[in-house]
């Protein structure tokens, strides 16, 4: 069902991002040259607003009831589920049709935005976590119903640098600053053993640890977030205009990026926690770790 807007977006709980210039990408070792992280890169953004934490399942909860919007996970009956979250009575309702590169993911029957962890799981006591298991086309769904966009990659990594320069993470150069946990990845050894150190083995609360410069909350690890943008791993090179003011992407392609990692994130695998890593996925691709956040023209 289409969803219809809910009309001009509510700047409420949003953070204005001003308008300038931003170093983008990154070139360090610890990136990923396929990925295209590079090259770093001097971007002007216009000002725009974004929410201050993805989209939670409590939000999103208000959008289906709204709107009738049925999901990809919905509509395809699947979805794909971490092995180590699979909730005891999804067991049967595992499909064999998982990815043989990366075993750790499970395509399980009946899995949705509501049953995270397969049949038999719920959102109860989760409804302040993001909401996963929704492709960009739900997340595009949502924005447009809440009267709001999907950021650009630009956009999103600006406000996740937090007014920092060149810096690897949200809050500096160090994971741990003073020993502390900043942000919700995986510890321990990748992918059977997660200790938990910093309090989560799945998502956290939208609003977990402290937010960035920007009062942004977990654009590193928790959940990976959609933006608008349309997957290269060399459109950006090019230093010309429509790379370097207010980017959005190549016109063509199916597959969208992603950014901030997640919860599975883990420096012996998938260092993708950092300001300028970046992923991609297909438009109607739902999995238990990716959600997104909004955001708005001034």
């Amino acid at each position: 069902m289409a969803a219809e807007t809910t009309g001009r977006a509510s700047h409420a709980d949003m953070a204005l991002i001003p308008s300038g210039t931003f170093r983008m990408g990154d070139d360090g070792p610890d990136g990923f040259p396929a990925d295209g992280e590079g090259p770093v890169r001097l971007v002007h953004v216009d000002a725009f607003m974004i929410d201050r934490a993805a989209v939670t399942n409590a939000e999103f909860e208000h959008f289906i009831a709204a709107t009738g919007h049925e999901t990809d996970a919905e509509q395809y009956g699947w979805s794909y589920v971490f092995h180590a979250a699979l909730h005891p009575a999804a067991a049967r309702s595992v499909m064999n049709a998982g990815v043989p590169t990366t075993p750790w993911w499970l395509a399980v029957r009946n899995v949705t935005w509501r049953s995270p962890d397969g049949p038999g799981s719920d959102i109860l006591g989760r409804e302040d976590h993001p909401v996963v298991h929704v492709s960009w086309r739900d997340a595009s769904a949502y924005a447009a119903w809440a009267g709001k966009r999907l950021p650009t990659e630009a956009e999103w990594e600006k406000a996740s640098r937090g007014g920092l320069e060149g810096k690897r993470f949200p809050w500096g150069d160090e994971l741990q600053p003073d020993e502390m946990h900043r942000c919700n990845i995986w510890q321990g050894e990748f992918p059977m053993r997660n200790t938990g150190e910093d309090g989560f083995l799945a998502t956290a609360p939208a609003r977990s640890f402290q937010p960035n410069g920007y009062g942004l909350w977990n654009t590193s690890g928790n959940a990976w977030e959609w933006t608008s943008d349309r997957w290269s791993a060399s459109w950006h090179v090019a230093d010309r205009a429509e790379t370097r003011r207010n980017p959005r992407g190549p016109r063509d392609g199916t597959a969208r990026v992603i950014k901030g990692g997640s919860y599975l994130c883990h420096v012996s695998y998938c260092n993708r926690y950092r300001n300028a890593a970046r992923s991609f996925n297909d438009e109607d691709t739902t999995t238990g770790h990716m959600g997104f956040r909004c955001a708005s023209d001034i």
